[in-house]
């Protein structure tokens, strides 16, 4: 009799066990398939520029795996698993699919049928502890049936995702129970690092935010942080407000292209230009701007008097349906940047040098002269402060539009540039770019002089404009409106001289505006 109640105790005992130890289950290894989730609206594609990762790898929750381009801006991906990057299935510089596998990742998941083999008959239920959150009471035998599949975990970039809810339950009082602590979910790498950072007990953090309440790594992390934050006296302001903020993409470009300048040798040249002529016409430009570009305020009446009235009423509605224009290019009132980049386009056809690219050699022709390519119009550039960095949308064959359409042209550049992610496309960018480049610093500070930087690629010479400000002359005491201006060339194809002589030019069509009714454009 006492050996066949011992073999039952110890039966019941190894039931027991089987029953509170759910986390000593069996795990395997999983190869998982992290595909590229859509990013934007409109984003079918993207370009992997980078990977951050080599084969194999171990990666983090969050951890940074590859860096894609679409048209629109780049982003950086991060890891959704736990586990070892095992393949790269997209190389550098390839196009990638939204739904596309990018890389496959090994990842340990329990082995759910190890799991219930494990579980007692439920005719004789094990003793439960009721003191643990997890403690449940024996079940009543339920039918067979198929339990429904669980659901996907979003991925970490659906922005439909909704927050994880992450509570702890500290009994810092409560005496150690290695049941209890045995029977809390929690893989071996996350004991493991909770015991190397010296959480006594796991069962502190259930419920956690895997999947039926598993602590993960991050929950270990957050108990820590609050158990610090609780603990260590609080440091200065300063301190605190310290962060370390990595550069984007676009700020890396103009940290490499400013590094490149250095190797441009610079010749600079300022000078004033006068305004005041420009400032008189103002007023008259204002008054006339182009419909397409000021449109009226909608109406359901006609106007009475138009100049489309000998048409029929209908073609006249039909008319005014189809003189619908971007609302991007819309403005109000014209500024004085249009009208001198009018005036040095004209300046730029009388000049070829200043229409021109450089031309260096290829690497197969090292020891040939660099050529010089000179466009047939005037390619301007114009430097655009943006939210994610510095762009140089180009205004194409500026020569052949009016001052009008090149507000219509800076108006969409300013709105493009403000959307987040970028809205410039290469239609605004083109690769060959521009000859002259133009930063309008005036229309931000009080500077009136500056010493902007040639990079390779932007042309062969860059002005910055500064603000304008009324000065009364010496020689008559008349007020004029004036704005500095100053030009960086590079001195490798831009003599001194003509430098001087193009700025001459350009002086001419500014401070004799009339000159312009020779030509509309």
């Amino acid at each position: 009799m006492l050996v066949s109640r011992g073999q039952r105790l110890f039966a019941r005992r190894s039931l027991g066990k089987a029953y509170f130890h759910p986390s000593h289950s069996a795990h395997k290894k999983v190869s998982k398939t992290f595909k590229l989730a859509d990013i934007g609206e409109g984003i079918t594609e993207c370009e992997v520029l980078k990977w951050n990762v080599k084969t194999p790898a171990k990666v983090d929750h969050f951890d940074l795996l590859c860096e894609v381009q679409s048209d629109k801006a780049s982003v950086e991906i991060t890891s959704p698993f736990y586990g070892t990057v095992t393949e790269l299935l997209v190389k550098e510089g390839e196009i990638a699919k939204v739904g596309q596998g990018l890389c496959n990742i090994e990842v340990e998941e329990e082995d759910t049928a190890t799991e219930q083999d494990a579980e007692p008959s439920p005719k004789e239920p094990a003793p439960v502890l009721q003191s643990h959150p997890l403690a449940e009471k024996p079940k009543e035998p339920e039918s067979q049936s198929p339990s429904p599949k669980a659901a996907r975990r979003p991925h970490p970039l659906d922005p439909n995702q909704p927050p994880k809810p992450t509570t702890f339950q500290s009994t810092p009082s409560a005496e150690f129970d290695p049941e209890i602590e045995a029977k809390t979910l929690a893989t071996p790498a996350v004991r493991h690092f909770a015991r190397e950072k010296g959480v006594p007990r796991l069962s502190q953090l259930f419920p956690g935010s895997g999947k039926r309440g598993r602590i993960e790594k991050s929950d270990v992390e957050a108990w820590l942080s609050k158990s610090k934050a609780s603990e260590v006296p609080s440091k200065p302001q300063a301190a605190e407000n310290e962060m370390t903020v990595e550069l984007g993409r676009t700020r890396w470009a103009m940290w490499k292209a400013m590094e490149q300048s250095l190797k441009i040798p610079h010749f600079g040249y300022s000078t004033t230009l006068d305004l005041t002529n420009l400032h008189n016409l103002l007023p008259i430009l204002n008054a006339n701007i182009p419909i397409e570009y000021n449109p009226p305020k909608p109406s359901k009446y006609l106007p009475a008097v138009s100049p489309h009235s000998v048409l029929p009423a209908a073609t006249q509605q039909a008319n005014a349906a189809s003189s619908e224009s971007d609302p991007t290019m819309h403005y109000e009132k014209l500024t004085y940047l249009p009208l001198l980049l009018k005036a040095l386009a004209r300046a730029m056809q009388e000049w070829p040098l200043f229409r021109s690219s450089i031309a260096l050699p290829s690497e197969s022709d090292a020891g040939s002269k660099p050529n010089l390519v000179i466009r047939p119009h005037a390619d301007i550039a114009i430097a655009l402060s943006t939210p994610t960095g510095l762009y140089t949308p180009t205004i194409q064959r500026a020569d052949t539009l009016t001052a009008f359409e090149l507000m219509g042209s800076l108006r969409r550049f300013s709105a493009l540039g403000r959307t987040i992610p970028n809205g410039l496309t290469p239609k605004e960018m083109p690769k060959k770019g521009a000859t002259i480049t133009v930063s309008n610093v005036g229309a931000i500070g009080k500077g009136e002089f500056a010493s902007p930087l040639l990079v390779p690629g932007g042309g062969v010479a860059i002005v910055a404009i500064g603000r304008a400000k009324w000065v009364r002359r010496a020689e008559d005491g008349e007020k004029r409106l004036e704005v500095g201006v100053s030009w960086s060339a590079d001195h490798r194809v831009v003599e001194g001289a003509e430098m001087a002589a193009f700025t001459e030019t350009w002086r001419k069509w500014v401070e004799e505006p009339g000159l312009w009714a020779a030509g509309a454009r």
